[in-house]
């Protein structure tokens, strides 16, 4: 089984390697987005996913539009039974989804969260359940006929990285069963009505008030590392826990401090902190920061 490969992120990367330990398939390109300069030294760094294509002897292609009918005659002229594509970050043109059956391994229960940041979506939405969709691609975004779809559970404190981490492995899975049994499945039409999008994520959606705790929370999981969540102020609230999402109470008042943490409440519920980072500083534990405020109970955070 000859496959092209196509995907940037970690998450590519391990997909790649899953593909690429699984006997009878052979990887015959990897396809990838163009190095990209990286820190304040803007360092060439390439994609994780080149890294292994490169310690796996197989062709590489960083074409920086697909849709150039250079890229398009260059990859229709290369051999494969599959292209599997992950997170690669760029839509394929009808001449190169005409060349093989094009998987796509999508983080979301599809039609569900289309898009950039399924897995944050998730998280801010506070959903129970999310899962891995493989499906059969077509020209839209995300829109393509679902081969087969697998489930997992979500944690109610479940972070950001962990998702990601059990997503990741239940989509290696998932590739290989498709490739293993594709003539075994039926695609099915995505029903669009039923459809939901979500945008790529910025910076400024880490900003945070104190009007819900659970919103708050939910924020905090779905942002964690990046972009993290912070006050208008510009401190960071960098390790929190949701602890009720009920109370009335003032937005930021500081209604208890414990040994290691404080308690803050929010319009609705109360939030506990333990640490965070000031602008331009380092992180501290939020006692210290406290102190050095001169604020106690009854204070309001800022």
């Amino acid at each position: 089984m000859k496959i092209i490969f196509m995907g940037t992120p970690e998450y590519a990367a391990r997909i790649l390697e899953k593909i690429l330990a699984t006997k009878e398939m052979e990887v015959v390109a990897v396809y990838t987005q163009p190095d990209k300069p990286v820190g304040r030294k803007k360092v060439l760094t390439p994609p994780v996913v080149k890294t292994i294509a490169l310690q796996n002897n197989i062709s590489i292609y960083q074409p920086n539009r697909l849709r150039d009918e250079s890229a398009i005659k260059e990859l229709r002229e290369l051999d494969c039974d599959y292209i599997v594509v992950a997170a690669y970050g760029q839509i394929l043109p009808r001449e190169i989804l005409e060349h093989a059956p094009c998987i796509n391994l999508h983080a979301s229960i599809l039609p569900q969260y289309r898009g950039a940041s399924p897995i944050q979506q998730t998280l801010l939405n506070g959903d129970s359940k999310t899962g891995i969709t493989a499906m059969l691609m077509d020209e839209g975004l995300d829109t393509g006929d679902i081969i087969k779809i697998k489930e997992i559970d979500v944690g109610e404190d479940e972070m950001a990285e962990s998702l990601f981490d059990r997503l990741t492995d239940a989509a290696c899975e998932l590739t290989i069963d498709v490739l293993e049994n594709f003539n075994k499945y039926t695609p099915i039409k995505q029903d669009d009505a039923q459809s939901s999008h979500c945008i790529k994520i910025t910076k400024q959606d880490g900003e945070v008030t104190f009007e819900d705790a659970q919103t708050l929370f939910n924020k905090y999981r779905a942002f964690t590392p990046w972009p993290g969540i912070y006050l208008a102020s510009g401190l960071k609230l960098k390790k929190i826990e949701l602890v009720e999402k009920e109370s009335e109470n003032k937005s930021g008042k500081i209604l208890k401090i414990e040994k290691e943490s404080i308690v803050l409440g929010c319009k609705k519920g109360s939030i506990r902190v333990y640490r965070v980072q000031p602008e331009s500083k380092n992180e501290m534990d939020v006692l210290s920061y406290i102190n050095g405020k001169r604020v106690g109970v009854a204070d309001t955070l800022s």
